[in-house]
């Protein structure tokens, strides 16, 4: 990387105004989150929670031996030197119990996937390698060895076991495994209630003319789908307008039935920007806790965030995050500061992402304003096999249109540009080409 010497991209700071990094404040943020509590919900609606207690087997996975294809259950000491004929003394399917005659020698039993291993058999002829033979009769091609073919009881799970550790996400997988050594209610971390709020007199819900001076609130829907992406229950509180009595009964309707509160928007240094005034009232009133931020990351600097108690006296306290009202610095505050947060409470252990090294497709240059430039840009993986990011176009915090198209921030630090072939550490939101 090289400092950038192109005037035409500074931007200065403020000289009164201190800024505080990325790290100070996730760090301040994790310090005062953290897990909401455990419930017990249905495995079937368990998907996307963190484990709160591991879960142990209670007897064998599988309980008992079975054959792993279809084919004929027979004795590998009958098979020896292949092409052999057997006699067919039956045919045993999945969920059947096994005769209670063993197979004996010369002998063999045609087997379905998942069926009961029988006595006397202890290997799995698969049907593709066999013929029919004379009536009654089946010619086994291959030589089988003791085995071949078989489950063994608990190859997957031994009695006792730990089938899933405390603070494991559980996934599609994870539901299966749950499912298979008969869990009904699993003991999780309770996802956060997050309710998303915008403010503004000039915002209007999609589908209205637009007045002169009126743009349509696109924060809102973009905060609730992204905590929707995450899992997490989101609770629409609306648009609010500019005033701060607005503001404060939207917040104390938000402190009575949510966890977390998003909100986009009147956290800046403007004479409208209400957020930040009415949160630092209420922290002082209700004996909580506010912080009105500069954070040096492009975009996204203004931050408000405070932790106020429920109801008086109370020790639960209830998130706000008082994000910016550009809808690029909305989304990248959420990723960067407001969704570790909300994977905290809901039980991950480690919920910060961590960066990946990739290749500059091309030049990304940063602005020398002393803030970590976050850029948009698209990952994919190369012919080489490299993974390579390109810009996906503007960086001006309000063009969605990039934000759209870039499934990464690439983390390029202030005048810095990194050339093409360069490494680059990159933040990884979206799925990879």
């Amino acid at each position: 990387m090289v400092a950038d010497d192109h005037e035409h991209i500074h931007e200065h700071i403020h000289p009164d105004e201190p800024m505080i990094s990325l790290e100070e404040v996730q760090k301040l943020v994790l310090e005062r989150c953290g897990p909401l509590g455990v419930t017990a919900v249905a495995v079937r609606d368990a998907l996307g929670c963190v484990l709160a207690e591991e879960v142990l087997v209670g007897s064998d996975i599988p309980p008992f031996a079975n054959s792993a294809m279809d084919g004929y259950a027979v004795r590998a000491a009958d098979t020896v030197g292949g092409s052999v004929e057997l006699r067919v003394i039956g045919i045993l399917a999945a969920g059947s119990p096994p005769p209670d005659v063993p197979v004996g020698h010369g002998e063999a039993l045609q087997i379905m996937t998942g069926a009961v291993m029988p006595l006397g058999a202890d290997g799995i002829a698969i049907v593709e390698r066999t013929e029919p033979a004379r009536d009654g009769f089946v010619r086994i091609l291959d030589e089988i060895d003791p085995a071949t073919n078989v489950r063994p009881a608990g190859s997957d799970f031994r009695a006792g076991s730990v089938a899933l550790p405390a603070g494991a996400l559980i996934g599609p997988a994870q539901v299966g495994i749950l499912s298979s050594v008969g869990v009904v209610d699993v003991p999780v971390w309770r996802r956060p209630r997050v309710g998303v709020m915008s403010t503004g007199d000039e915002l209007v819900d999609g589908g209205v003319a637009l007045l002169p001076g009126q743009i349509r609130d696109s924060n809102r829907p973009t905060l609730l789908g992204l905590v929707m992406r995450d899992g997490h229950e989101a609770v629409d509180l609306g648009r609010v307008s500019d005033s701060a009595d607005n503001v404060e009964a939207a917040l104390r309707v938000a402190l009575a039935s949510c966890d977390v509160v998003l909100s986009s928007g009147g956290v800046s240094k403007g004479e409208f920007d209400f957020v930040k005034v009415v949160l630092e009232q209420m922290a002082s009133e209700l004996g909580g806790e506010y912080f009105e931020l500069a954070v040096a990351i492009r975009p996204a600097k203004p931050l408000a965030l405070a932790w106020l108690p429920r109801s008086p006296g109370s020790d639960e306290r209830v998130a706000f995050f008082g994000l910016p009202g550009n809808p690029v610095s909305s989304i990248v505050s959420y990723e960067v500061v407001a969704a570790p947060a909300l994977r905290y409470m809901a039980g991950v252990t480690s919920p910060l992402t961590r960066p990946v090294r990739a290749i500059a497709a091309e030049q990304l240059r940063a602005s020398r304003d002393g803030r970590l430039n976050l850029l948009r840009v698209e990952a994919a993986f190369g012919p080489d096999g490299l993974l390579a990011v390109r810009s996906t176009g503007g960086q001006q915090s309000h063009q969605l249109s990039a934000m759209a198209s870039a499934n990464a921030l690439a983390l390029v630090p202030s005048g810095e540009t990194v050339g093409v072939g360069e490494p680059v550490d990159l933040l990884i939101f979206g799925p990879l080409a």
